[in-house]
């Protein structure tokens, strides 16, 4: 089954390139794609749906892609949220494919769309892990994802753009010291993950990797200049919410009812 989601990313973007789209893997399965520790006993985990970014301005022939590959729309939130994400169904194979177009909107905002070219099949990896750590409430799948991530990339500062299997301390420290809420989120689940490695049976060296690694963009994101918009909101503190409850789509009646 987790082969076959495999193959089925494999067609979509494909297809996509065939095309002249530019659509990108992420998720779970992009996770996956880029993480050998990803199969390990302790990190396996299911894979039922598909996510991928796109660009807004070839929105259109993304609807087009995915209506000729044989997935019906979802209608009602496709027309409240198209310009910027779409909800495609598979009712056969349970299957739900979200896409993202330029923006990625969930506990926080992340803009993606001019760094869709970095990479050939998924999101750069950098983007990738700035996904999971983004999220707030966070879950056992998305703790088994950062450390695979974790586990299988070196941190670096600044990179060149041809060195796509390391994580960016440089860019993602960036976004952080201009966007408060953003650096709030991800240091409070930096610092999650670090109390979860234990739980996990790994390799023998892959705790004082993933502590040094963690600790390294800490690290980086606390000493990294902060921007006049972020010192004003740091006065506001924990006092007012910093980040979003994301919504849910609600799947059709075809794919939930089983």
């Amino acid at each position: 089954m987790q082969s076959a989601i495999s193959d089925e990313a494999k067609r979509i973007l494909d297809e996509a390139r065939e095309r002249g789209i530019i659509l990108r893997l992420f998720g779970g399965v992009a996770v996956k794609y880029h993480c050998p520790s990803a199969t390990h006993r302790s990190l396996q985990r299911s894979y039922p749906d598909l996510d991928f970014f796109g660009r807004g301005k070839q929105g259109r022939e993304v609807r087009k892609l995915f209506l000729d590959l044989g997935y019906e729309p979802n209608q009602r939130f496709n027309a409240l949220h198209g310009a910027t994400r779409l909800i495609f169904e598979d009712a056969k194979n349970q299957r739900v494919v979200d896409i993202f177009l330029d923006v990625f909107r969930m506990c926080h905002t992340l803009h993606l769309g001019d760094r869709l070219t970095l990479d050939d099949y998924t999101i750069p990896i950098s983007d990738l892990l700035l996904t999971k750590l983004q999220v707030v409430e966070i879950n056992e799948k998305d703790i088994r994802d950062l450390i695979a991530i974790l586990n299988d990339h070196d941190v670096v500062e600044r990179i060149a753009s041809v060195e796509k299997e390391v994580i960016d301390t440089g860019y993602i420290a960036s976004l952080c010291a201009d966007d408060w809420g953003l650096c709030k989120t991800i240091s409070l689940t930096l610092r999650k993950l670090l109390t979860f490695i234990s739980k996990y049976e790994l390799e023998p060296g892959a705790r004082q990797i993933l502590e040094t690694r963690i600790n390294k963009l800490l690290h980086a994101i606390e000493m990294v200049p902060k921007s006049f918009k972020w010192r004003l909101r740091d006065k506001v503190g924990e006092r007012k919410l910093w980040y979003d409850l994301p919504e849910i789509p609600i799947r059709t009646q075809s794919v939930s009812s089983a």
